[in-house]
């Protein structure tokens, strides 16, 4: 490859990564495509280094040392380290990673790399790049990494930032060991809130179990084990939280965190703690960054540039907690990094769509934009054949680029539409653009600022694939999937007209010219699929030859645009193997066969005139040589025909000389990984080549350098650009001038738009014209769409010529077809008048039969295939249909149905019961098989029972015997027993304590509840086939009932009840004509078999009707072929023909008495019928009284059915609360297991891992050991020099040695004087320097010492000789100490790090302790579990002696005990009771005696008492006034008299009062009667809904009471309990009252006889 010349790359363009960083204070680097560009802030200088790999993966710069490392694209990948600016390879890093590397980052605190692959083992890893050397890795830790970042100060830090988890990985090492230890981060919630963790991670023993077993943590709960356990379950089970965008160290060794919801965090490595500088969902958020969320972050001295979604970049300054916005900018468009130069002194932003600014703080507050390449992917690139060598590109976003020489952009345009090709014009300075809408543009590009649109024409309705140009620019020719090549006026003057078109078979491939001057003639090769091949190879080639002038004439092209025969020269050939691509050369092909990765050279044949243009001519490759590795690949010959270029997916540029294909030069353009190479092209000197990335977003400009061997090569190529520049310079300077003078497409409208105005289609379809049709018909194909190409408005041109040349020929044509239509009306309307049988058919009306005859093929064609659409919706929903009934209908043993009542909305369901598999049998069996055995073995160990003791009286026994039902049903926990479906084989609930007997249980339980439902649908069947026989009586006396109304000629509805759907499912899949809607469709066929059906049933009843023997019958019979009753109640006896005829004057006494015998009769016969009416009458009430009778019955036994669906319910919901008790106990069996194995498995790595921290402590601990000894070696080393000092100056005088002493104690300060002088914007300068002194200490020692050692620090009469020994056994003595600091930080070091490795150890310990102790707590759960077993009661009401304070008691504190418990307790109580009631009783009656004995004393004593004080009352009487007057007056008649007149004239006024009260009561007696009636009339409203509501009331009342029963209960024993407290109570008080009246008695009796003194008192006074 060598021997003929080398590639070299000129400039790259392209923005393939959004990631951008910094190499020295001036320069930066980026990706583009396989290559990395090196861009001068300041001269906009470029330059690019080709990767020495495969592509370009992951890239990190360093700034402060001037080093960048990439790592390349392939499997097993290496890293490379390059030196900046020498741009030299320090060393390639191989590591282990298999795949990829994601992310890569330099220290800045000494040569360390830091990486992360891919998948699959995710590694970090940290390198010292000098030495080549692993320092640690750690697998499995970088799985969602998207960035690295050392620490800045400590490059013991590294920082890996994941899409949602942030970790601090803390590097520790011990001399030459390092370990990779992580710290993980956990980040809060997206509210902002601090999330704790769900559970614990060690498990204890609870005193009291949960209502459903012990509490286990979610990873036993899933079954997971393992590393990965705790993982999944966290983000299963915890809130989601923030997600990180951004990190940023700070001065203190903290992290800036921006996350992608808004927050700002404040990290702290040490503590691992985090808090929230940001919380966007406050209400005192920062308005400005209330929108931002933080995609990238930078420190400097000032404070923190922050960027986020917005075109905004914040300076933000944080004090403590707070946070404040100091400084804004504004940019053009969105930026996703940000980063500072070195020197601190220029900010860089960038976005990954290509954009580059720069700001300057300490300069101008001016953001600069200082690189706009745009991002994206290239779709095609040309360089312009003018001698500017300007290059154009287009990117699949539509953006138009123009690009100088040196790779700087000039200038862009947006053409707002997707592109897919590109070509440059050799005779005038524009571009033609494909769009994939099927446009060509052209775009001017004589103002290289302002590129512009001046013409478009629409040639396709899919993307134009392929534009070329011939050599010298005639024409421009276009290839697309459509198999059409237009052929275009390449000049300006003629407007890019388009010349014509050619079809060509199959889709167009490649698409080459070859200009021929001598001939006058332009070659066009085309490579072209075939028309039935369908994949994207050709092997098809079309040699199309045009004319080089003169093909504009009219003769070229016919009326649609075709170009004519006689100008278009057509060659097809064929070639062995299908190409992908072709060009054509100098009477020769060249093409690339992708099946065979080869490149192959055809020879033309000279004389093909002999050869006609449908003759196929086989070609077979002249030569053939090695293509590219990885295709498919295509072809590009240089203007001079000599350089043959090749590019492929492989992302290989090959060059080789037509004339020697074998050999070639090679340059890796782009990413193989990427897509390779879309496109290349040569300049007009063939000196240059373009090429376009495929999705790597690169353009890539490569000079051929042909060595000095091969100059004539060289100068034929610039001979050639030149002559074909002379040779258009005039073609160019005029098309030029007329291109510049084209106004922008846009502006002005172009000529050829034209506007057609649609035509408008009545809507009246009932007397439409045929020629209206027609017309309507044509005009509507012929309305052009709106986005018409150049060909169909050809057409459509055409058409109109047509139309205005044969416009009268038509319009007679249209008249003589509305005539004749009229004509055919007529007649039509004529037929339909004559008789059936002159009748005509209308298809004989029908003048045009082939039209007709297309026409009905197409409906037919569209019946058929609407049929098929129905019949396939139709077998769909059969199919559905089928599937349905099979799994929902035949799979069941039991059919569901119901039961209704009759006179209610009653209903009754069975049991849906499918077939018990084979498998569920086998278990079944083998459980009973295994339950008798353990039964016999438990029987054969049972004890023989002892007799009962003779003490247990028959008392004693009875209840227990009553009670045993009970019992059994209460420990049983279920109804099953009482509705008859025992099953022997059940385990006792007690005895449930393996999981096997638990899986037992529950089999056999289901089926307990298999029996049970089988047992109800037993009785439902039975009662279902009453149903069905009450419903046949109730049609026959229905039937009898309808023959009596029919007699009695009455109009009742009768009653007919019927089987609902509900209760006769299998009428479903018989469907009822009357349910079918629409009209059945028949078929011809059909059709024809009804018609024989109805005649056939024609004459049979024809036949019938002609039955001479049955018409004679009838005649004899006079109707009626036997004798009915039914007609009896119609007779009527014939009155006598003289009643007609003469008036009963004119009687004769004969006639007389016949008519008195026709009364006679005809009143018997009118009892008789009355008799007889009645009767029928009865027997309809007894026919209806015996239908309602019988319906009562049977709803009366459906509801006893309901009643028992009820009870079965019950059982069957108890059984499955029981398997549900079960199902859950296994499933804690297992949960405890997987809990178990956890622990287990974890112990083991603990085990294993403390072994191996035994082993490292170990080992470090001999390390540090053996250190120290050498540290004390070292240290009393240097401590002999210190003493050996004097004896080194035993020739000195002792002052001198004295002041020698001093200057040898004396030490330069180094740290102090470099942070005075510097001065510097980094905001970690002074901690990096101070950082910096540990690795360079010694030598920054040295250079400061020789200050101290310069003569004229020397004392003064010293001897020189003297003075440089002093100097070397000072610095000896200073070399020393420094080697007794490193030693003794390296000591320091290794103790920290053997420090951590014990407690790791101590650690492991404990945690292998809390383990043990974990899994004996949980054995003693699992036995306690197993021993406390859930049992299910069954308990009556009375027998609950719980409080409920709701619907549902608490159980919590309750104690099961076994009811003879109770009884005993019980009835020990009752005895006792009844004793101290006896002796209650006693004390009562002894009492009682007393009291009374007590009372009658009292009594006697009061009558004494009350005898006395009737005497002293006798004796002190005082008479009234009134009572003297009356003794004293003797007119006792005359005040008698007044009294009685007062007392009438009273009772009159009260009479009177009276009187007017009654009337007063009357009328309000009335209205009382009228609201009385009201009342009634509400009441009889209420009485007819009181009955509903008492059936409602009724099943309240009985569910409130069955609820409240002991409530009711402890109610009652309260209220009692209050009534004795009240009664207590008021005895108190009444005694209280009693003691008080006695003594309110007493004080009255004695101030009585104080006032009123007796007359014996007088008497003795």
């Amino acid at each position: 490859m060598d021997d003929i010349g080398s590639l070299e790359i000129r400039w790259i363009q392209g923005f393939t990564n959004k990631n951008i960083e910094f190499v020295d204070d001036k320069t930066v680097c980026y990706t583009c495509g396989s290559h990395i560009c090196f861009l001068n802030l300041e001269t906009k200088m470029q330059s690019v280094l080709q990767s020495p790999g495969r592509g370009i993966g992951a890239l990190t710069a360093n700034g402060n040392s001037g080093i960048f490392a990439f790592s390349e694209q392939k499997l097993s990948p290496s890293i490379f380290v390059y030196s900046f600016p020498e741009l030299q390879l320090k060393n390639e890093l191989k590591g282990t990673t298999p795949l990829d590397y994601t992310s890569l980052t330099l220290s800045d605190g000494g040569p360390y790399l830091g990486c992360c692959s891919s998948l699959p083992d995710h590694t970090i890893t940290v390198w010292n790049w000098e030495n080549v050397e692993q320092l640690c890795t750690q697998t499995q830790a970088g799985r969602d990494v998207i960035s690295l970042v050392f620490n800045p100060l400590n490059w013991l830090q590294l920082c890996a930032l994941g899409t949602s988890s942030l970790t601090v990985w803390n590097i520790e090492k011990s001399a030459g060991f390092h370990l990779l230890k992580p710290s993980v981060i956990e980040l809060p919630a997206t509210d902002g809130s601090f999330v704790e963790r769900l559970w614990p991670t060690s498990h204890t023993v609870s005193k009291q179990f949960t209502y459903f077993g012990p509490e286990m943590p979610p990873s036993a709960i899933i079954g997971l084990r393992g590393d990965k356990a705790e993982s999944i379950v966290t983000n299963l089970c915890t809130k989601a939280r923030l997600t990180p965008a951004a990190i940023c160290w700070t001065a203190t060794s903290e992290l800036y965190v921006g996350c992608k919801e808004g927050f700002l965090l404040l990290v702290d490595p040490e503590r691992l703690s985090v808090s929230v500088l940001f919380n966007p969902t406050t209400a005192d958020a920062i308005p400005e960054l209330k929108q931002s969320n933080f995609q990238a972050l930078a420190l400097n001295r000032n404070g923190l540039i922050a960027v986020g979604k917005e075109n905004v970049v914040h300076c933000l300054q944080t004090k403590g907690a707070q946070i404040s916005v100091t400084q804004t900018w504004q940019l053009e468009g969105p930026v996703t990094t940000v980063t500072y130069s070195p020197d601190y002194e220029t900010l860089l932003l960038s976005s990954n769509m290509g954009q580059i600014y720069m700001l300057n703080p300490t300069r101008s507050e001016k953001i600069v934009k200082i690189l706009d390449v745009l991002s994206g992917n290239f779709m095609a690139a040309a360089l312009s054949q003018s001698d500017k060598n300007i290059s154009v590109s287009v990117r699949e976003s539509g953006e138009l680029q123009l690009w100088s020489a040196d790779g700087f952009c000039l200038s862009s345009l947006l053409l707002q539409a997707e592109v897919t090709s590109l070509a440059c014009c050799p005779i005038a300075q524009y571009a033609a653009v494909g769009t994939a809408s099927g446009n060509v543009l052209f775009i001017d590009l004589n103002r290289e600022q302002q590129p512009r649109l001046v013409h478009q024409v629409h040639l396709y309705h899919r993307p134009v694939d392929h534009l070329v140009f011939d050599q010298e620019g005639h024409y421009l020719l276009t290839g697309a999937s459509d198999s059409h090549i237009y052929v275009l006026d390449a000049k300006p003057s003629k407007r890019f007209s388009v010349i014509g078109y050619t079809v060509v078979p199959g889709p167009v491939l490649s698409l080459s010219t070859q200009c021929i001057r001598d001939l006058e003639q332009v070659n066009v090769l085309a490579l072209c699929t075939g028309q039935e091949s369908k994949n994207h190879d050709g092997s098809l080639l079309i040699l199309l030859t045009l004319p080089a002038k003169d093909l504009a004439g009219p003769d070229c092209v016919d009326r649609h645009g075709c170009l004519s025969n006689h100008i278009l020269k057509v060659s097809q050939y064929e070639v062995p193997h299908p190409l992908k691509s072709c060009v054509l050369g100098v009477g020769e092909v060249f093409a690339y066969c992708h099946r065979r990765k080869t490149l192959q050279r055809f020879q033309l044949p000279q004389d093909t005139d002999s050869v006609s243009s449908h003759q196929v001519v086989q070609l077979k490759p002249e030569q053939e040589v090695k293509g590219h590795p990885l295709g498919p690949a295509s072809l590009v010959l240089s203007p001079h025909q000599s350089w043959l270029a090749s590019v492929g997916q492989d992302g290989l540029l090959h060059i080789r000389e037509t004339a020697s294909i074998e050999q070639y030069i090679e340059l890796q353009c782009h990413s193989y990984r990427l897509g390779g190479v879309r496109s290349v092209s040569f300049s007009a000197d063939s000196q240059t080549l373009l090429t376009a990335g495929f999705n790597d977003g690169s353009l890539v400009c490569i000079n051929l350098r042909i060595k000095s061997l091969d100059a004539d090569k060289v100068n034929n190529a610039t001979q050639y650009s030149q002559s074909m520049g002379y040779f258009l310079k005039r073609i160019f300077i005029k098309e030029n001038k007329v291109l510049i003078d084209l106004p922008e497409w846009g502006r002005e409208s172009p000529a050829s738009t034209e506007k057609t105005e649609e035509s408008e289609i009545s809507g009246r379809t009932t007397t439409v014209d045929v020629t209206e049709q027609d017309e309507s018909y044509n005009s509507l194909l012929s309305a052009p769409r709106s986005h018409s190409t150049w060909l169909e408005s050809r057409q459509e041109a055409a058409v109109e010529e047509d139309n205005q040349q044969y416009s009268e020929t038509k319009k007679n044509l249209r008249k003589r077809m509305k005539e004749m239509r009229d004509i055919i009306q007529e007649m039509i309307r004529e037929n339909e008048k004559a008789p059936e049988i002159e009748r005509l058919e209308l298809q004989e009306f029908n003048l045009d039969v082939e039209e007709q005859k297309r026409l009905d093929a197409m409906a037919e064609q569209e019946v058929s295939r609407v049929r098929n659409e129905i019949e396939l919706e139709i077998l769909e929903k059969c199919y559905l249909r089928d599937v349905l009934k099979r799994e929902c209908w035949d799979s069941m043993k039991v059919k569901g149905r119901a039961i209704k009542a009759f006179h209610s909305e009653h209903e009754v369901k069975n049991y849906l019961l499918k077939e018990r598999s084979e498998k569920e049998l086998e278990d079944l069996h083998r459980v009973e098989i295994m339950r008798t055995m353990e039964k016999a073995a438990c029987t054969l160990q049972q004890i023989s029972p002892e007799k009962n003791s003779n003490t247990t009286s028959m008392k004693e026994q009875e209840p227990g015997e009553e009670g045993h039902e009970s019992e059994s049903v209460a420990v049983t926990g279920s109804y099953s027993t009482q509705l008859g479906c025992s099953n022997p084989y059940l385990y006792d609930q007690f005895s449930l304590q393996t999981t096997e007997q638990k899986i037992n249980q529950i089999i056999l339980l289901q089926d307990m509840i298999y029996r049970v439902k089988t047992a109800f649908n037993t009785e439902f069947d039975a009662v279902h086939r009453q149903k069905v026989q009450e419903l046949s009586r109730i049609r026959d006396r229905n039937r009898q009932i309808r023959e009596i109304i029919a007699e009695l000629e009455m109009n009742e509805k009768l009653w007919e009840p019927s089987l609902d759907v509900s209760e006769w499912p299998e009428r479903l899949f018989t469907v009822d004509d009357s349910e079918i809607k629409a009209e059945k469709y028949l078929t011809p066929e059909q059709k024809k078999k009804e018609e024989m059906k109805k005649l056939e049933e024609q004459r049979r009843l024809a036949a019938k009707g002609d039955n001479s023997r049955e018409r004679a019958l009838d005649d004899m019979m006079d109707g009626v072929l036997e004798v009915k009753k039914e007609g009896f109640l119609k007779m009527e006896i014939p009155p006598p023909e003289f009643v007609l005829t003469k008036p009963d004057i004119h009687w004769s006494e004969e006639e007389k008495k016949v008519h008195k015998e026709y009364e006679k009769k005809s009143k018997e016969l009118s009892t008789e019928k009355e008799k007889y009416k009645k009767s029928l009458e009865t027997e309809m009430k007894k026919l209806h009284a015996s239908s309602k009778e019988a319906t009562e019955r049977f709803d009366e036994t459906l509801k006893k059915l309901f009643e028992k669906k009820i009870k079965c319910e019950m059982a069957i919901y108890q059984e499955e609360l029981k398997i549900t008790y079960l199902v859950y106990s296994v499933h804690m069996d297992e949960v405890m297991r997987n809990r178990e194995l956890e622990l287990k498995l974890r112990l083991e790595k603990t085990l294993a891992f403390k072994d191996e921290i035994e082993e490292e402590v170990k080992k470090h601990e001999k390390e540090v050991e053996l250190f120290h000894e050498t540290y004390d070696s070292v240290l009393a080393e240097d401590k002999v020099l210190d003493k050996e000092f004097r004896k080194e100056f035993f020739d000195v005088p002792r002052h001198v040695v004295d002041h020698l002493y001093r200057l040898f104690k004396r030490r330069p300060r180094v740290q102090k004087m470099r942070t005075q002088i510097d001065n510097n914007q980094n905001p970690f300068k002074e901690q990096s320097l101070c950082g910096s002194l540990a690795p360079d200490g010694l030598g920054k020692m040295m250079m400061a010492m020789e200050e101290l050692d310069a003569q004229e620090n020397m004392p003064e009469g010293l001897n020189p000789v003297i003075w440089e020994r002093f100097c070397l056994v000072r610095r000896t003595k200073v070399e020393s100490e420094q080697k007794v600091r490193v030693k003794a930080l390296a000591l320091a070091e290794m103790q920290a790090f053997l420090q951590k490795r014990r407690d790791e150890d101590k650690a492991a310990q404990q945690e292998i302790r809390n383990l043990t102790d974990e899994i004996e707590s949980l054995h003693k759960e699992k036995h306690r579990f197993l021993t406390d077993i859930m049992v299910q009661v069954l308990l009556k009401q009375g027998q609950v002696e719980v409080s409920t304070t709701g619907f549902t008691p608490d159980y919590s504190d309750s104690v099961l005990l076994h009811r003879s418990v109770v009884e005993d307790l019980n009835s020990t109580i009752r005895t006792l009771g009844e004793q101290k009631i006896a002796a209650m009783v006693e004390t009562k009656d002894l009492r009682k005696g007393i009291i009374q004995l007590e009372w009658e004393n009292k009594m006697r004593r009061m009558q004494i008492e009350d005898l006395k004080n009737k005497a002293r009352d006798i004796q002190m009487l005082r008479l009234s006034e009134d009572q003297k007057e009356y003794l004293n007056k003797t007119d006792l008649d005359s005040r008698v008299s007044k009294q009685v007149s007062t007392l009438k004239k009273t009772i009159a006024f009260q009479e009177k009062t009276h009187l007017k009260d009654v009337e007063i009561r009357k009328n309000k007696i009335k209205q009382l009667s009228r609201q009385a009636a009201m009342k009634a009339e509400k009441n009889a409203v209420l009485d007819q809904q009181i009955h509903d509501m008492q059936v409602t009331v009724a099943e309240m009342r009985h569910l409130y009471q069955a609820a409240a029963s002991e409530e009711s209960q402890v109610a009652k024993t309260e209220q009692r309990y209050q009534e004795i407290l009240h009664r207590r109570k008021l005895k108190d008080i009444a005694r209280a009252q009693a003691e008080e009246l006695a003594f309110l008695s007493a004080e009255v009796e004695r101030l009585r006889m104080k006032n009123f003194p007796s007359l014996d008192q007088l008497k003795h006074n």
